[in-house]
C-alpha cells in the first residue's frame, strides 16, 4: 500500500539554494519598487514644502510692507492755494497789484 501512494520526490539542495535566490532576487526587485515610491514620495512632499516656503515668504514680503512707514504724500493744493501762490511769487518778484491784473488781461475796477 505504502508503494501505490506517490511520494514526493528529494530535491538537492542546488535546487533548494535555487528557490532561496528565487526568493532573494523577487525580495530585492520588492525592494527597488519601494524604494522607487519614497523617492517618488519625498519629490512631492519637496515639492509641497517648497510651495509652503514661497507662500511664506509672500506673507513675509506684505508684512514688511504693512509695517514700513509709507513716505508722507505732498499734500494736494486747491486753485485757489494755486492762484494765492502764483500772486505772492508775482509779488516778491517786484510787480504791483495793477501790473498783474494788466499781464493777466484783467479789467480792473477802480474802487
Amino acid at each position: 500500500m505504502d508503494e501505490q501512494k506517490v511520494r514526493r520526490p528529494r530535491r538537492t539542495a542546488e535546487q533548494k539554494a535555487a528557490d532561496i535566490d528565487a526568493k532573494i532576487q523577487k525580495l530585492n526587485e520588492d525592494l527597488e519598487s519601494i524604494e522607487a515610491r519614497r523617492t517618488a514620495a519625498n519629490q512631492e512632499f519637496d515639492a509641497k514644502a517648497a510651495a509652503v516656503k514661497e507662500r511664506i515668504a509672500v506673507l513675509e514680503q506684505q508684512k514688511k510692507d504693512i509695517l514700513a512707514p509709507k513716505p508722507p504724500r505732498k499734500p494736494r493744493k486747491t486753485k485757489k492755494q494755486k492762484i494765492q501762490e502764483l500772486i505772492q511769487t508775482a509779488s516778491k518778484s517786484g510787480l504791483k497789484p495793477e501790473e498783474i491784473a494788466e499781464r493777466l488781461g484783467l479789467a480792473q475796477t477802480e474802487e
